[in-house]
């Protein structure tokens, strides 16, 4: 499948997703989902486990393959009624995104910088700004002077900004987020929560699938609720949080009352 346009005048929304579907056997995990999300823009996604945010994320990332609908990146179908372009299409749309993990997922026999440069490096991009680029990411995730260090000598707050330092370091147009704080204890929560609220600041759009209720309330510019599989609510934060019009929506948030 060419990479293609809609046909409709061009859509600000740097993601879109129409009627997405998948299924794992006879498990229908996601039923007809559609959201977009427009730069500058932080859309939280919560709801209980096995709601379908994680694969919600991993069929947005195409990480797992969806049995219908479409996904778009700035207007271009990255994947048709269930039709995916080709591989090499999928490579160009891959590299407009980033994607931080629950568990970091970093190389662990690589030091801090070598996770952090590796794949601009291997995308063909000079070194020696790729290298700089990456001491600016560890500046600003509060790392400076861990750049030789190994996984297992961080935290697992700091292994999570080395994470986001690495998703960051592509220079994505949208980062995605699934649940980055969920391996780590609330001091450590609070290091990570503090540099994804940074990057709210300085306009950074993201999708962000999070259990942290107060964190989405305060940084979103859009929350979905999601359960069994559809959205069942979504709206501003103070909307959905403070006015949710949808029975499960308050049931589900009851359990978040401070």
């Amino acid at each position: 499948m060419a990479e293609m346009k809609k046909n409709e005048a061009a859509s600000p929304a740097i993601l879109e997703i129409c009627g997405l579907q998948k299924s794992f056997g006879e498990l229908n995990v996601l039923k007809d989902i559609s959201l977009d999300v427009e730069p500058g823009n932080v859309v939280s996604i919560i709801g209980p486990s096995g709601s379908g945010k994680s694969t919600l994320l991993r069929c947005a990332t195409f990480l797992e393959t969806a049995n219908g609908g479409d996904i778009l990146y700035d207007g271009q179908y990255a994947v048709k009624q269930g039709v995916y372009a080709t591989k090499a299409e999928l490579a160009k749309f891959r590299m407009r995104f980033g994607l931080v993990f629950q568990n970091f997922n970093l190389f662990p026999h690589y030091s801090v910088m070598k996770n952090i440069t590796e794949a601009p490096l291997l995308h063909g991009r000079e070194k020696t700004e790729v290298q700089e680029h990456a001491m600016s990411l560890l500046k600003k995730m509060g790392l400076e002077g861990k750049e030789n260090a190994y996984p297992c000598q961080l935290s697992g707050g700091q292994q999570q900004r080395v994470a986001i330092a690495r998703a960051l370091a592509l220079k994505p147009e949208i980062l995605f987020f699934d649940e980055p704080t969920s391996a780590l204890d609330p001091e450590l929560t609070g290091e990570v929560l503090k540099v994804i609220r940074q990057l709210a600041e300085e306009k950074m759009t993201m999708v962000v699938v999070t259990h942290e209720m107060p964190f989405a309330r305060a940084v979103s510019n859009r929350v979905i609720f999601m359960d069994g599989g559809v959205i069942v609510e979504q709206g501003h934060p103070e909307e959905v949080f403070g006015n949710p019009q949808q029975e499960r929506t308050k049931q589900f948030l009851r359990n978040y009352q401070r």
